[in-house]
């Protein structure tokens, strides 16, 4: 199987601190963390690393991230042939303060606003598209060029454009937050819940999943019920890609021709068990420990 994975690269900088710092304050710290990152960047790292034969098409700059950024994908086999690099921006990155006392993180994310792949011809016939919206034009190209090819997408923002990509796909894996702005409604029980599922497929006529932070995940039954799939209960310390981790989990069950159950059990189990750890790729457990974890709790 060949999964293409389509979107956001950027180098993501982790300062675990032991309580979010106050306004106006200078605070010294003990530790740093870096790796790439990025929402389908992060998805292809997991792939890679668990051993799946991925692609992943984005853009970085000309400098020192982008060239980490690089090495860390060649060391999981992870193939770079369609990463752009570019001469004229550099490298998107993440400034991340994770907050060891509730396993909480805040983001500060900088890209150019005009920062996007140039048209590229991708000849590899994947069996598996996943796409996290933020390379439209790409992404359509190939949702469009590889129509047998199963696609996912990550739907975290209710742009236009990404909007139009969850029309393409199979499966669109989306976050609470999105469900809610799509249809209107805060997400509080079941019926809210329930409401939400009939608005997303009213708009984009395809399987949904909505993923609920730490109450796991909900997605609609072969018998048309909305169930939620709960999560493993851990002591989080950082939540920081998480949901890239769950997407990328997803993506593997998915590719493996996993039932739904089963691919979202896994999905849950991983991004649970990665909020145990800080960072982003630091929090990718290896697939045997995924694996010999998913076989006790299950």
């Amino acid at each position: 199987m060949k999964v293409l994975c389509i979107g956001h690269a950027a180098y993501d900088i982790t300062t675990p601190v032991e309580t979010f710092p106050k306004e106006n304050t200078k605070n010294r710290v003990q530790e740093r963390v870096e790796c790439g990152g990025g929402p389908a960047g992060n998805a292809a790292y997991l792939l890679g690393k668990w051993g799946v034969d991925t692609y992943f098409a984005g853009i970085v700059g000309d400098d020192l991230y982008g060239q980490r950024i690089v090495e860390e994908y060649k060391k999981v086999g992870v193939h770079t042939d369609y990463l752009q690099v570019s001469k004229e921006h550099i490298t998107a990155s993440s400034y991340i303060i994770a907050n060891r006392e509730n396993g909480s993180r805040t983001i500060f994310t900088y890209r150019p606003s005009d920062m996007h792949m140039t048209d590229v011809d991708i000849n590899i016939q994947p069996d598996v598209i996943l796409v996290d919206g933020q390379e439209p034009a790409i992404s359509k190209k190939m949702l469009t060029q590889y129509p047998n090819a199963i696609s996912i997408i990550d739907a975290g923002r209710t742009k236009l454009e990404i909007r139009e990509l969850c029309r393409m796909v199979n499966y669109v894996v989306c976050s609470k937050d999105f469900a809610e702005k799509i249809s209107g409604l805060t997400i509080f029980d079941n019926d809210s819940l329930s409401y939400a599922f009939r608005k997303l497929e009213e708009e984009f006529h395809t399987e949904i999943v909505i993923t609920l932070e730490a109450a796991g995940c909900a997605y609609r039954t072969e018998s048309g019920n909305v169930e939620i799939v709960p999560s493993l209960k851990v002591k989080a310390i950082d939540s920081t890609g998480a949901g890239d981790i769950f997407h990328g989990a997803f993506t593997y069950g998915i590719a493996q021709g996993w039932p739904m159950p089963k691919v979202l059990r896994f999905a849950n189990l991983a991004g649970a068990m990665s909020v145990t750890r800080i960072g982003g790729r630091n929090s990718i457990f290896e697939l045997e420990e995924m694996i010999e974890v998913y076989n006790e709790v299950k």
